[in-house]
């Protein structure tokens, strides 16, 4: 911790930003189990009342780590999908979320990651996640991400 006066000679506290040395050991977002996603066969697609149902999964139960220091991070999960061809198999999603358990990310780049692992697995035509964060020192985040099939092409398109 440092001290310094500011412009008018009031003395400033700067506090450096470190974990104290109590940082919690993690994996890294290799850990993350995309492989274990499976889908289903959508046979509404073609029908008009399947190419507009949508999917809303959701769980409030989701956790990952903080990539600083370690301490568990609680979130609520919504996923959005309007599927095209396949469904994403809910089994399977557990076993994925589940994989997030021990890995340290930032929640801007977790909801990102998850997007991208889920419209490869299931190809909709939309989908949109949005991850609520529980407050940590009285501050919510949300974040949110989003994919059109229509707009933003084939996932190998999108991805880049």
């Amino acid at each position: 911790m440092e001290k310094k006066k500011d412009k008018a000679g009031k003395v400033k506290v700067i506090r450096n930003f470190k974990p104290q040395g109590k940082t919690l050991p993690f994996k890294g977002p290799e850990a993350i189990e995309s492989n274990c996603l499976e889908c289903f066969e959508y046979e509404y697609a073609t029908t008009e009342s399947g190419k507009n149902m949508e999917i809303i999964t959701t769980t409030d139960e989701f956790t990952s780590v903080c990539p600083f220091s370690g301490l568990p991070d609680f979130a609520k999960v919504t996923i959005r999908y309007v599927p095209n061809k396949y469904c994403l198999e809910l089994r399977s999603l557990k076993y994925y979320l589940l994989s997030y358990r021990d890995v340290g990310i930032w929640y801007e780049h977790l909801v990102n990651k998850m997007l991208e692992d889920l419209v490869f697995a299931c190809r909709p035509r939309k989908m949109a996640i949005v991850i609520e964060c529980n407050p940590r020192g009285g501050i919510a985040s949300t974040v949110s991400a989003s994919y059109d099939a229509e707009t933003m092409g084939t996932p190998e398109e999108w991805k880049g």
